[in-house]
Formats: C-alpha cells, structure tokens, sequence
C-alpha cells in the first residue's frame, strides 16, 4: 500500500488537513505500507518556502517526522510529466483546445448555472492565445468510484462537463496534476476530505485514460463547527499552529483528531496512540459530518496534561514562562507545578496560575476584588493576618486557623477564605490557596494581607 498526503501551502495547516494525515499514516502503519508526502506547490500565488516549512513542521509535532514518510516531493519538480500527459490526450483524442469564455458559454446556453456545453468538441482547434485544453468525458455509460466508506458511488458520465486540463498558458491543473503525480509516484489509496468527491470521476476517467488502474479512495467526512457549518479559516480556529501556540500537547491532538469521524472499542475516547493504530479501520469512519468541539479538545488536553510525569509536566511549561513579564525561580516553580497541573488545561494558562509568586505585589484583577472585598473582609483580613503571625508555616495549620477566623464570623471556608485569596495571588480562582501560601512565605503573604488591609480602610 502507497497513501499519499498532499497538502497545498498555504499559509496555515488547516487541522481538517491534520487529520487527513494522521488517517493516512495509520494506514499505511498498519498495512506495512508507505506514507507518501507530496507538496502541491505548483500555484505560485499560494505558495512560499515558509509555508512548506510550515507544513513539515506540523507534521513533525504530530509525530510525522522524515523518517515516518517518503519524500517530500515537490509536485512544482513534475511540470514536464504533467504538460507531456497533456499531450498524450490530445494526441489520443481525449483532449481538445477551447477557446470559450464563461460569458460565451452563459450566453449560448441562457444559464448561469449550467457547465461547459461542449461546444469546441469537434472545431479542431491548435493551441493559441486564450485556449485551454479540455478533456473529453464520455457521452454514455457510467464512472464508477470504489470508496471505503460510501461504497460505489456512481456517476453518469452524460452529466460530466469536458473539464480543463490544462490552461492557456500550459500549466495543467490541479486534476490532471494530482492523476499523473499520483500514478508516478505508485499510489494505491487516496484518502482525503469529502469535498473532492466530486472530483474522484474525473480523475479517475484521466487514470483510466492514461492507462493506469485508479486508486481506492477514501473520502472522510468534513469537518463543521458549532452550527454545523465547514470550518473555515475567516471564520473558525482552524490553524493547526495556533493549537500548537496556546499549549495543546501533540498526543491530545492525535488523538481528538482520530475521532473526528471514527471511535475506538469501548466506552472510551482517550487511548494510547498505539491503540489506535492497532484499531482503527478506515471503513469505520462515520460519514456524517464530525463536528470539531473546541471544549472537548480541551478536556482532552487537561486529561493528557495531568497524566504527565511532573518533570514532563515543568519542561513543557518552561517555554511558557520564557516570555513571561517576570522572572521565574526555576525551584519555586517546581513546588507550585504539582497544584498547576491538576488545573491546567492548555500549557499557555500556566502563566497567570503562577504569577502571583513570582510578581512583587498581586497581579491586580479589579473584578476579582470588587466580588471578594465586602463585609466582612476587613475583618477577616485583620483577624488572618493576627493568626497566620505565629502560625507554623504549613497548609494544614494554616487552612485550620482560617477555618477558625471564619467560625468566629459565622462563615464557612470558602467564603472565608475569598478575600485571603484575592489578598494574596489577586484573583478568585487559582491554585489551592494554603498550599500557595506555604510556597509563598510568611512574609510576603502578611504583607500582601496588610496592603489589602490598607487598602480597603482608605477607600472606606
């Protein structure tokens, strides 16, 4: 078996693009096959290095490096076989030159909507300024498309247009350019999304009549949004690159994407790579639309994130911190990542779950002190900062005499310790609060509590 993935550079790689790879790495794992990677590079508009480099990049933190694959090959290095494949059509009959415009071919047949009509078929054009080369389908009989997931679609060819092959100046097109690149390069299965189905009959009917035996294709389902809408890059998170950015992990990725449109046994979803290698079945995969849940990927991540070993769990978020607007002590960073990783649910939020011990006053969060600083904070601000002068500094001792402030004031801990907390690390949500105190010292937290103090009194 030889897949084939073969992404266009584009600026981005689309996460629908993601999962098309990862499908067709599995695959070819499986079969003890060949991933091949072809660069579709031939439109120069759309096209920079940057972004091939781009690609390859994403492809390797997923876990597709140069070793899991054959290439890259670069389709750009293959214009000579696609323009002499031309040729070989026109020469067989199968190919004609055109000169009609879209207003022509509006005009004659009185519909916007309707194709080409066939109009040149039979004008014996050359080549020349303003004629693109067509291929000529059949007029009868049927185009029959072998899918492992839809079956055999089937597709009459009477209602297939003579499509262009190659354009006015010589380039072919992306249809003729797949086809040749595809039977050079001895690909057996084409797994790809569902909108180039209607494209498998044409460049089935090129395989065909350039003499090969067409591929087995697999169309997967697209990928939607919330409103069930295709993802769209002006529209939806779709860059694989922003993901990567915000602190996802490549095995949580791996793995989400997988399900887009497949499941593995059981009543689970998140399952070793291996796993899934040895489970999936293309022929599994749902071809219904497979919505990409952003919160779910998330949950995923936190899952992967908390499974970490704590050393893993410090160098993934070390580069985090670099560009932090503060400086972190390594070693006091190292005791605060054992309560960041429960909570944590991309490594990008690891900044403001730590800083408060690393910046010299509480980060300020107006909201936050605004929901916390009311009656009766002063009081148990003052009565926090009495207990907590000759408490033993550590988290059991220090949660059991705030548990007594509170008692004297008719509250429960959590309502107690809300202002301790907003005091301290500046917000209402965070890391366990007498863990964090411990971490931060005596003396830093009965300053804060002090300035807190201060500040209540002289806004009173």
């Amino acid at each position: 078996m030889r897949v084939r993935f073969a992404p266009s550079p584009t600026g981005m790689f689309h996460v629908g693009g993601a999962r098309s790879a990862l499908f067709n790495w599995v695959m070819a794992a499986q079969s003890g096959g060949t991933l091949v990677l072809r660069i579709e590079d031939t439109d120069a508009s759309r096209n920079s290095p940057e972004w091939t480099e781009g690609i390859i990049r994403a492809l390797a933190w997923l876990g597709m490096d140069g070793e899991q694959y054959e290439g890259p090959y670069f389709q750009s290095a293959n214009t000579e076989r696609h323009a002499e494949a031309a040729e070989t059509l026109k020469g067989q009959g199968r190919a004609y030159y055109c000169d009609c415009t879209r207003e022509a071919v509006i005009a004659r047949t009185g519909d916007q909507h309707k194709g080409y009509d066939g109009f040149c078929r039979d004008r014996g054009l050359d080549a020349g300024p303003g004629r693109a080369l067509r291929f000529r389908t059949p007029d009868e009989g049927q185009t029959t498309v072998v899918d492992l997931l839809r079956g055999k679609p089937v597709f009459e060819n009477a209602v297939l247009e003579d499509f262009v092959i190659a354009r006015a100046d010589g380039s072919v097109t992306f249809l003729l350019a797949n086809a040749v690149d595809d039977m050079s390069q001895g690909i057996t299965h084409v797994v790809r999304g569902e909108e180039h189905l209607s494209n498998a009959p044409k460049q089935q009917l090129l395989w065909e009549a350039l003499g090969a035996e067409p591929p087995v294709w697999a169309h997967v389902p697209v990928i939607v949004n919330e409103k069930r809408q295709k993802l769209s890059k002006r529209r939806d998170k779709v860059a694989l690159e922003d993901y990567r950015a915000e602190g996802y992990l490549p095995e949580a990725m791996r793995n989400y994407l997988m399900l887009l449109g497949w499941a593995p046994s059981g009543d689970r979803e998140i399952v070793p790579w291996d796993v899934i290698v040895d489970e999936f079945r293309i022929e599994d995969v749902n071809t219904s639309p497979a919505f990409f849940d952003e919160k779910k990927l998330r949950s995923f991540n936190g899952e992967y994130l908390r499974a970490l070993p704590v050393e893993k769990f410090i160098a993934e978020c070390l580069p985090f911190l670099q560009d932090a607007p503060f400086d972190v002590d390594v070693a006091v960073f190292a005791e605060l990542a054992p309560l960041a990783q429960t909570r944590v649910a991309v490594l990008s939020e690891i900044v403001q779950m730590i800083d408060f011990a690393f910046l010299d006053e509480p980060p300020a969060d107006e909201q936050s002190w605004n929901k916390a600083m009311k009656e009766p904070a002063a009081a148990i601000l003052a009565a926090a900062e009495a207990a907590y002068r000759d408490a033993p500094w550590n988290a059991a001792e220090l949660k059991d005499r705030l548990e007594r402030v509170g008692a004297e004031h008719g509250l429960k801990l959590g309502k107690t310790q809300a202002p301790v907390r907003v005091a301290v690390t500046g917000r209402t949500v965070g890391l366990p609060l007498f863990e964090s105190l411990e971490i931060l010292g005596r003396d830093r937290t009965l300053t804060r509590i002090a300035a807190a103090r201060a500040r209540l009194e002289a806004s009173s």
